[in-house]
């Protein structure tokens, strides 16, 4: 199994275009890498790949990754997309992908009606762009030779869908899924977006080789303690890396290489001498980053 990540980051990705925090400052002075928004692309031949998620930096994410570059005049080696749940930084990036190429899209039922309620998409040509319902714990095969198989996490609808009045922030169905690769004899799973790790999800994630996993905020107020805003981790539908409920000591029994991505311009660990930073690497965590490239 071949995986690229295409973005680390979160919406807004690093620097933010609107922040003045510390990591985003150090990003456009050049002390941090620039990060663009999450997304990875994952193949089992290296020559049709499969994204997972739009970002709406999609653009300069295909320009520096030289899988992903045409072969002929016009020709991509991405054979599919493949959605995680409706969150603006993981559908955007469709309306970029509009030139008259054939991909298929694949979504659960809730992401598929966002894509198809809203008449913007219908720049995806339909006689070339297929889009394809998954449904939950049911494998299907977006490009030659990779396994998917989406399944449910705690999350909530994406923001534009929210309503205060029923709001679930730790929801459990098709509206935020994680994905379980599998080429043959290797497996991984990428799970951009969790609000919490009960015990049923320990029992899904057990047995993968490579874990890509939700590493929004340290602490559930970083924005606070930074000054950029009062919403929290949780309110996001994110859970923090720290605490005794964190995803650090949750996944801490784990056997799997495991990785952050979906990393917030806010979050303590991109600072390469932080403390926060520490603890992720001694707790055997890795910190995702634009254009790693990972071999199963």
């Amino acid at each position: 199994m071949k995986i690229v990540v295409l973005g680390a980051a979160a919406g807004g990705g690093l620097p933010q275009w609107n922040c003045g925090c510390r990591n985003c400052a150090d990003a456009r002075a050049g002390k941090l890498p620039v990060m663009t928004q999450s997304s990875i692309a994952v193949s089992a031949d290296g020559e049709t790949w499969a994204v997972l998620n739009a970002s709406p930096d999609i653009s300069a994410q295909l320009l520096r990754t030289p899988q992903l570059h045409p072969k002929s005049l016009r020709h991509t080696p991405i054979g599919a997309v493949v959605l995680t749940n409706g969150d603006i930084d993981h559908i955007a990036g469709l309306l970029t992908l509009r030139e008259k190429t054939a991909f298929t899209l694949y979504a659960t039922s809730a992401g598929m009606k966002i894509t198809s309620s809203n008449s913007v998409f219908n720049v995806l040509d339909a006689d070339l762009v297929g889009r394809e319902t998954i449904h939950l714990d049911t494998p299907f095969e977006p490009v030659p030779g990779l396994r998917v198989t989406p399944f449910a996490v705690p999350g909530k609808v994406a923001l534009f869908l929210e309503d205060e009045a029923a709001l679930d922030l730790e929801a459990v169905g098709e509206q935020t899924v994680g994905l379980l690769l599998e080429t043959e004899g290797r497996r991984a799973a990428y799970v951009p977006g969790c609000a919490t790790v009960p015990d049923w999800l320990l029992d899904r994630l057990a047995g993968v080789d490579f874990l890509l996993f939700d590493g929004t905020v340290w602490e559930n107020d970083d924005m606070a303690r930074t000054g950029t805003g009062q919403k929290t981790g949780a309110r996001m539908g994110h859970i923090a890396l720290n605490g005794p409920e964190g995803s650090i000591a949750r996944l801490a029994g784990l056997e799997a290489r495991k990785m952050f991505v979906h990393i917030n311009n806010t979050n303590p660990i991109l600072q390469p001498d932080s403390a926060e930073r520490a603890a992720v690497i001694a707790a055997g965590w890795e910190i995702a980053h634009d254009g790693m490239e990972i071999l199963l």
